[in-house]
């Protein structure tokens, strides 16, 4: 179907309000938002398909989310309406079959249990508790205070959660994130997100690689081309900008910049095994946490959904090294792990591997994005107007909704809605 979208309702050039580049979740908002306005875009996608970090992978048969999962604060989330607007079920069930956690692959004593549940617990009530307003923390100095057997314990949730070291997280960042109820999406949240794309002129394997803003239209040069536009939305990640990818002429102004460089990208890393026969008398959606080595934890879903998969999630340093090392290692790795744990009949039972390693996808250079300690104003600095035709917009501009498809929508309609206006 999104190999559809690249040829339909093409606009002449010089009709053209606004190119957008990038058909996530923002960019495919703010083309709503513009043809609900009347005004013609055009949105330029790198990958042959639409929805960014929001994919249903469906390599190995069974279907899987290999990024975006959740329907976070569903109360306000604009993908509750859109799924209900287009038939899409959505459930607030989690499917899951409890908990069990592991030290080097071996069952977790109840005492060290306690002490890891406790430890988490700790992360929330130092965000309530302690004093940031004079002065911006990282997670792990806010965490300083706890023993030291702790502090590491409790800095290691937050891997399976944003991604990323607690030193390299803004405790005002997260304490502003929104939270409440979640939904899934049992058909996929990638599908659904790319359901959303019909209607709009969206061209795939386009990846841009410069902008030019300083003329009267803004040009996007991509390697089949330069379309001109009034105006641009940019909705790539961070990572894409921040590796230099596109080049702007003139360069970005030092306010956007310095917003960039007060931002990262995240490491979230999910690894799919395909498995058949045996499943070891695990009901399907238990958890198995791998939490000996807290800076290299790693948790398991088994047989979500009663699929034959098994996913693996882990984060942060941990991810990246798996990420550089390839896909077989990270079969490998996660293969011989639950042998230990399971037993070493399971490795018959591993068939096939995807893994969707953001952090090396270039079109992604990470999983989302994540404010550094001291810069918690980056994301507002970053959906400022450039040029008076230039936006930056995606979940790293989404404030309390960054690092989520919901925020990432709510970012693109607003970056609509500010061209909109400018250019009324």
């Amino acid at each position: 179907m999104a190999a559809g979208f690249a040829i339909a309702g093409r606009a002449k050039a010089a009709d053209i309000d606004v190119v957008i580049i990038g058909a996530g979740a923002a960019g495919l908002a703010a083309g709503h938002a513009l043809k609900a306005a009347g005004r013609s875009a055009v949105i330029l996608e790198a990958r042959g398909r639409v929805g960014g970090r929001a994919w249903t992978d469906t390599t190995l048969g069974p279907s899987y989310d290999a990024g975006a999962m959740y329907i976070h604060w569903a109360e306000r989330n604009p993908w509750a309406t859109i799924a209900r607007d287009l038939g899409v079920q959505t459930t607030s069930e989690s499917w899951g079959g409890g908990f069990r956690a592991f030290a080097d692959g071996n069952p977790m004593p109840a005492d060290d249990r306690r002490r890891r549940r406790e430890a988490f617990r700790q992360i929330d009530r130092k965000l309530e508790t302690a004093d940031i307003s004079s002065r911006d923390l990282s997670v792990a100095e806010l965490l300083g205070d706890l023993a030291p057997e702790t502090a590491p314990v409790a800095a290691s949730g937050l891997l399976l959660s944003i991604g990323e070291e607690a030193d390299r997280i803004s405790a005002r960042d997260y304490q502003r994130l929104w939270a409440g109820d979640d939904l899934l999406v049992p058909s996929g949240y990638g599908n659904l997100v790319a359901r959303h794309a019909e209607g709009l002129d969206i061209r795939l394997n386009q990846p841009v690689e410069a902008i030019r803003w300083d003329g009267p239209r803004v040009s996007v040069t991509t390697p089949t081309g330069t379309i001109e536009a009034r105006s641009c939305i940019l909705t790539v990640p961070i990572g894409v900008l921040k590796a230099g990818t596109i080049r702007f002429t003139p360069a970005l102004p030092p306010a956007t910049e310095a917003a960039l460089a007060g931002l990262r990208m995240g490491a979230l890393t999910k690894i799919a095994l395909k498995v058949v026969g045996d499943r070891f008398d695990i009901a399907p959606g238990t958890t198995l946490i791998e939490s000996g080595k807290p800076e290299q934890l790693i948790s398991f879903e088994m047989y979500p959904d009663g699929k034959d998969l098994v996913i693996g999630y882990c984060g942060g340093d941990f991810a990246r090294r798996l990420s550089e090392a390839g896909p077989d290692a990270a079969r490998q790795h996660a293969t011989d792990l639950l042998a230990r744990m399971i037993g070493g009949d399971f490795r018959a039972a591993v068939k096939a591997v995807s893994f969707p390693a953001w952090w090396t996808d270039p079109f992604a250079k990470g999983s989302y994005s994540v404010c550094l300690p001291g810069h918690e104003a980056a994301r507002e600095a970053l959906a400022q107007p450039i040029g008076g035709k230039l936006l930056i917009a995606g979940e790293a501009t989404a404030g309390g909704g960054a690092m989520t498809v919901g925020g990432a929508t709510l970012a693109g309609r607003a970056a609509a809605g500010t061209l909109l206006k400018l250019k009324a």
